[in-house]
């Protein structure tokens, strides 16, 4: 027999909730979500956790209701005695699910959900072997690019590079006051650059012993120059980029992030500077660290710019005056 046609409407972008509590927090965990409009598929499974021991509920939720949902659960006390996971949900087939997401107020894609963004940002901001290793192979081929005059071999090292994890979670815990987000985000950018450098400038050096590397003066690169030639120009597309990349994070744009890192020169300035240093080009290594503090701070500032924006559109949304 040839099926039936299903009416069903498909929804991008919701999320599934998931919330373990003790079985005395039931009643008002289930208050909580049934009281929101953004909620629907509210299922209860009674006594099921065992670790930590309590009832598992579980809802799929519009995104722009998330920050509200979160904070009520985590008022009663659910993230200290219990856990909340939320997981992201390509495809929703479910009338009820549509009708949620139409009583939400916004737009999926303008909803910032700020303990997911925390989470994401804690995650790529750490210093560990997965990143240095990113980092100083991004710096190698920095310095390959500009022993080689190749703009090329400079774009796959913007590419390359993970130095937008740490910046965007440094934006985060400014707006958020994240005193933690704060340290792990600037100990891996603090750690993570001098060291990807200093193996960077071994490397140089020892291409230079076996003859494989000739440099004798970085000004005589016509293709790469523009890596530490500093300007107004450089922070303006700085924060452009850093714009783009806090906005591309938040609504989950992750190709526009490939765009982000090819327009901002941070870790082929760092790789120029090692190469200058190495030739006693002195002037030209300061010129290439200017250029990447200015696209480091430019990055940082246009990501606090974007999220102040968001919290300050969200809290009149939520409160409007008058």
């Amino acid at each position: 027999m040839p099926c039936a046609a299903v009416n069903v409407t498909t929804l991008p972008k919701m999320l599934h909730l998931r919330v373990i509590a003790p079985a005395e927090l039931r009643d008002e965990v289930i208050d909580a979500l049934t009281d929101n409009p953004g909620v629907a598929s509210l299922v209860v499974h009674p006594d099921a956790a065992r670790d930590p021991v309590g009832d598992e509920i579980t809802a799929d939720i519009a995104r722009e209701c998330a920050n509200d949902v979160l904070g009520a659960l985590k008022s009663l006390g659910v993230k200290e005695r219990g856990a909340i996971t939320l997981d992201v949900v390509d495809t929703v087939l479910s009338t009820r699910a549509y009708r949620a997401e139409e009583r939400a107020e916004g737009d999926p894609a303008d909803a910032v959900v700020w303990d997911e963004l925390a989470a994401r940002t804690r995650e790529e901001s750490s210093l560990n072997v997965t990143y240095m290793t990113f980092l100083t192979l991004a710096c190698l081929i920095a310095a390959v690019g500009v022993v080689t005059d190749s703009p090329v071999t400079v774009v796959g090292a913007m590419v390359v590079g993970p130095e937008f994890g740490p910046l965007a979670a440094l934006a985060v815990a400014l707006v958020r006051r994240k005193t933690y987000l704060a340290r792990r985000a600037a100990l891996a950018l603090l750690v993570g650059f001098p060291i990807a450098m200093l193996v960077t400038a071994l490397g140089v050096l020892a291409g230079e012993a076996i003859g494989w590397i000739e440099v004798t003066s970085t000004r005589e690169l016509n293709e790469v120059d523009f890596i530490f030639q500093v300007g107004p120009l450089s922070f303006i597309v700085a924060l452009f980029a850093g714009a783009a990349g806090m906005l591309s994070l938040v609504s989950a744009k992750s190709a526009a992030l490939v765009g982000v890192f090819i327009s901002v020169t941070t870790v082929p300035a760092a790789g120029f500077a090692v190469v200058a240093a190495t030739v006693g080009d002195w002037d030209i290594a300061a010129k290439s660290a200017a250029q990447l503090a200015t696209n480091l701070l430019g990055i940082v500032l246009a990501g606090v710019a974007v999220l102040w924006l968001r919290g300050l559109a969200e809290r009149r949304h939520w409160h409007p005056v008058g």
